[in-house]
This record gives structure tokens, sequence and C-alpha cells, in this order.
């Protein structure tokens, strides 16, 4: 014979439930975007290994090869476009989501900076002759990542 549901089980059933929902409110669905997101990273990847100051490669420049500027950028690109973005995508953590937002516009910032670095600096010795076309690439990558990520932080309501 089964016995009428207690309280006992109204109560775990109640306490689950707001263990989901808890879950759920630390966490944010990606649905298309996520696409989008994955597709700029592996973007910012290629990126990596196409010229960006003179002959040097992304890799190169992130290896201190190239400039200051261009390396800062390869270093925020690469940390924030690249990990913190995988990160984000397999994690789904809303407060990654920020990180990935915020990390991104400074990223951006940065890249415009090192194209300016590239197309400005005449001085001997030092790089310039004009950004390559993987740092002009992965700043644009950059940008629609921060634009993709900052929509994706805003849509947590």
């Amino acid at each position: 014979m089964t016995e009428p549901r207690g309280n006992g089980e109204l109560a775990e059933l109640a306490a689950e439930i707001d263990e989901a929902g808890a879950r759920a409110s630390r966490t944010v669905e990606l649905g298309r975007r996520g696409f989008t997101i994955a597709v700029f990273t592996f973007v910012l990847l290629i990126c990596q290994i196409l010229p960006w100051v003179g002959d040097h490669a992304g890799w190169r420049v992130l290896a201190g090869e190239g400039g200051g500027i261009p390396q800062l950028f390869a270093a925020t690109s690469t940390g924030v476009g690249i990990l913190a973005s995988a990160l984000a995508l397999v994690t789904r953590r809303w407060w990654l989501a920020w990180v990935c937002a915020a990390g991104g516009w400074f990223a951006s910032v940065d890249g415009l900076l090192a194209i300016w670095s590239q197309q400005s600096s005449h001085a001997p010795g030092s790089a310039g002759g004009g950004p390559g076309i993987g740092l002009i690439i992965a700043w644009i990558a950059m940008i629609c990542l921060a634009v993709q990520w900052m929509r994706t932080a805003f849509s947590r309501s």
C-alpha cells in the first residue's frame, strides 16, 4: 500500500526546484549567439598565423616581436578573445560573459592603438610601415566579439 505524499516529499521537491532556479540564474543561454561567438573566436585563432607587424605573424608578436602596443593587443585578444571566450562558451557562466564583454572592449581599444602605432611610427628601428592583414582582421573580430558578449551579458533578465 502506498502512503500519501507527506510534507517531507514536498519540501524535498521545493528544495530541488530552488536549486535548479539558483543554478539557472548563474548561467546565460547562448543560443545562436554562441555559434557566432565561436566563429569569431576561431577567426582570432586563425589571425595568429597571419602577418601583424611587418612579416611577424600574430603568435610572434605575442611572443614579443613587433613592438609593445601590438604585443599588448596580441595578449588581450588572445586572453579575452580566445581563452576567456572558450571558457565562457563551455561553462556558460554569467560572470564570465561580463568578463568577456568588458575585456573585449578593452582589447578593441588596444587593437585600435596597435593599428595606429603601425601607421604612425616612422622612427628609426621601430616597427611600422602599416598594420598587417592579420592585425586588422583580429581587431575587427575582437570588436564583433565584444558586441556579442555585451549583448549576451545584458540578455539576462
